[in-house]
């Protein structure tokens, strides 16, 4: 198949590169040219600007956006409005909130274009084994498009999950799972870290929980290939942003009346990790002081 590709950042010049090597044409553009022209260098038929992209491409045009949430998205589309024509589709790939895409949908159905909205998890490695893709929109849209799906997933890694918005929604509670996980593992390696009179080494301790356990997992995989090459972490702050994702599940969980506490706990744990002193610590401790003459440590 022929399909644009707008944004060509580290998961996006891999998604085209994965889709030119099973002979996929693809025409791409990016506001950085230097990633335009590597890409032309794969393969994929370079465009200088979004009315460039439009035009090297057959009716009925597919376009998939792989652009920061937001903004981005937003200014993205409505400039890519005037140039395309009804029976158009339109993808967004990025970490958009469903309510943005459930809008964006209803905007472009004025002008008779369909918009699809792909939750897309892989990260770096989607260009070896595949991308997993979660696909709200209308769904003759989606069956237009499958040989796109098929090559950038692995077996079964891309499913219709629903109407517009669906995608992004299943995309935002799997990215607030992921935040759950992650603090879930970094609590039990920082307690085995702790035992410094077991010298623990994590590294064989995250490959043999791979073979076989209940909590073995590709996280697991990715943390025996860290502790190798940095056993102790000690070159690294501790320090995490948060991208959206998890706020959004969890007020989406409020509003639901769905208590989800772990994943909950897992966001506010990130803000903390962004504090070099927190205020909240120093209260308790002076607490302690006042009420049972605990120690206070002075700055």
């Amino acid at each position: 198949m022929k399909i644009g590709f707008i944004g060509l950042g580290k998961m996006g010049f891999s998604m085209v590169e994965r889709l030119l090597r099973d002979g996929h044409q693809v025409v791409a553009t990016d506001l950085n040219k230097e990633a335009v022209k590597e890409a032309e260098g794969k393969g994929a038929i370079a465009a200088g600007s979004l009315g460039d992209l439009v035009n090297r491409l057959d009716m009925p045009r597919a376009i998939w956006l792989m652009v920061p949430s937001g903004k981005p998205t937003e200014e993205t589309i409505s400039s890519l409005i005037p140039f395309l024509s009804a029976g158009d589709i339109l993808l967004d790939g990025g970490n958009s909130f469903y309510k943005d895409s459930i809008k964006r949908a209803q905007k472009l159905n004025e002008h008779n274009i369909s918009f699809i909205d792909v939750g897309t998890s892989g990260g770096i490695w989607g260009l070896k084994v595949g991308y997993c893709l979660m696909i709200g929109g209308e769904k003759e849209a989606f069956q237009s498009l499958e040989p796109i799906f098929r090559t950038l997933a692995p077996a079964d890694g891309y499913a219709y999950v629903g109407k517009n918005g669906a995608g992004h929604f299943v995309k935002m509670v799997h990215n607030g799972i992921e935040y759950a996980l992650l603090q879930a593992y970094s609590e039990g390696f920082e307690i085995m870290e702790a035992k410094k009179e077991f010298e623990l080494n994590l590294a064989r301790i995250s490959h043999l929980w791979n073979q076989g356990s209940v909590i073995r997992s590709w996280l697991l995989e990715l943390a025996e290939n860290v502790f190798r090459q940095n056993p102790h972490l000690r070159t690294i702050r501790g320090y995490i942003e948060d991208s959206g994702e998890g706020r959004w599940t969890v007020a989406e969980a409020i509003g639901e009346n769905v208590p989800a506490p772990v994943i909950t706990l897992s966001l506010l744990e990130r803000f903390r990790s962004r504090q070099q002193e927190s205020f909240s610590n120093k209260v308790i401790s002076a607490l302690r002081h006042a009420f049972g003459g605990h120690g206070v440590k002075k700055e």
